[in-house]
């Protein structure tokens, strides 16, 4: 059914502490093998930044006010409604402390990030996946799926790990069908990276609701990976919860002066943006001239059916390249490929033909 905008001590005298059972079956978040050879170049102009900051790390990070002043200013709010982290994940971790209990209800797209099941998991909530639609998250079944313990539910758009994306036009219906008792969080991690005038700016036109929360991060095309350090953009009561279930400097004086100095290079974005999407469409020709099946993708990475990810990745890690297998993520079949430099993708195109061929 469409959504309508209507519907919607020593010896031994006690038993050893032991973690919260909701937890025993929990495996850890398993980050991509590390390749420092694909890491991507930082500016001159940040490495100086980042070398004057230096000498006074051997004091507390400062609360951030310039990056928050600088980053609600980018987007016409003020700074009580930006809620900065380590990292998107630190934000998603919060939002699960702050606002998750006991058999509450998380709903989110499947295969997608597993950072919304391991924290609904990790608080004792139920994780609700809902399967996509063609690589993109199925927001229509996304609303049916809504029940009176339903608390958070994730849109992730571009989805990590199959790169598809929402309408603009679909994602304010879901908002009206689920009304104002979800929390509605869009992971926009990928945003700068989207050139479809189909994606719209969440931030801009949603993050006035009072249940939603819009996620970003110096992580991708920024390049500030390693430094750690993301931000959510919600309403001023929900900023101030999570400002209550944050670690004290959580966020270090490397991360925020990186994510400051970041914010004055328009033109670099927009040229990191048009390789992106130049390179990214290259590989998508050359894989599917190989055959190679492959989801809609609008960020800087391809998702490919392959039959056996794990396989796939396996012989290609001999070749030298390295590409992420999906299983975590509950896509066993699939690879996701990181669209590199023009280079590194021919390197990996000619260790994918190798790789193909039978043993």
């Amino acid at each position: 059914m469409p959504i309508s905008r209507v519907a919607i001590s020593r010896l031994v005298l006690y038993p050893p502490v032991q973690a919260r059972p909701e937890i025993a079956d929990l495996r850890p978040y398993q980050p991509g093998k590390p390749a420092s050879a694909l890491r991507r170049e930082l500016g001159l102009e940040l490495i100086e930044v980042l070398a004057a900051a230096a000498p006074g790390l051997n004091r507390y990070p400062e609360g951030g006010a310039e990056l928050l002043e600088r980053l609600a200013g980018r987007h016409g709010l003020t700074p009580d409604r930006v809620a900065a982290g380590n990292g998107a994940d630190a934000v998603i971790a919060n939002l699960a402390l702050a606002y998750l209990r006991p058999r509450d209800e998380v709903l989110m797209g499947w295969p997608s990030f597993v950072s919304y099941r391991l924290s609904a998991v990790k608080m004792g909530a139920k994780p609700v996946p809902v399967p996509l639609r063609a690589g993109s998250y199925d927001l229509e079944a996304m609303a049916a799926a809504v029940t009176a313990a339903t608390r958070i539910a994730y849109v992730c758009s571009p989805n990590n790990p199959t790169g598809g994306i929402v309408s603009g036009d679909a994602l304010a219906a879901f908002l009206d069908a689920v009304g104002e008792r979800v929390l509605v969080v869009i992971d926009a991690a990928y945003h700068e990276y989207v050139t479809d005038p189909a994606h719209v700016d969440a931030i801009a036109a949603h993050s006035g609701r009072p249940n939603v929360v819009v996620l970003r991060t110096f992580s991708k095309i920024y390049g500030l990976a390693g430094l750690r350090i993301g931000y959510g953009v919600a309403s001023a009561p929900v900023v101030a919860e999570l400002g209550k279930v944050r670690g004290p400097f959580d966020v270090s004086e490397l991360a925020q002066v990186a994510a400051v100095a970041s914010l004055d290079d328009e033109p670099e974005l927009e040229r990191r943006r048009s390789q992106n999407e130049g390179e990214r469409r290259r590989l998508e020709a050359e894989l599917a001239a190989r055959g190679v099946k492959l989801y809609p993708a609008a960020a800087n990475f391809v998702c490919a059916e392959v039959g056996d990810g794990a396989a796939l990745a396996a012989r290609l890690e001999r070749e030298g390249v390295i590409v992420r297998p999906l299983a975590p993520f509950g896509a066993p079949s699939c690879v996701r490929v990181t669209v590199g430099l023009r280079d590194e993708n021919d390197v990996f195109l000619t260790a994918l033909d190798r790789s193909l061929q039978p043993a």
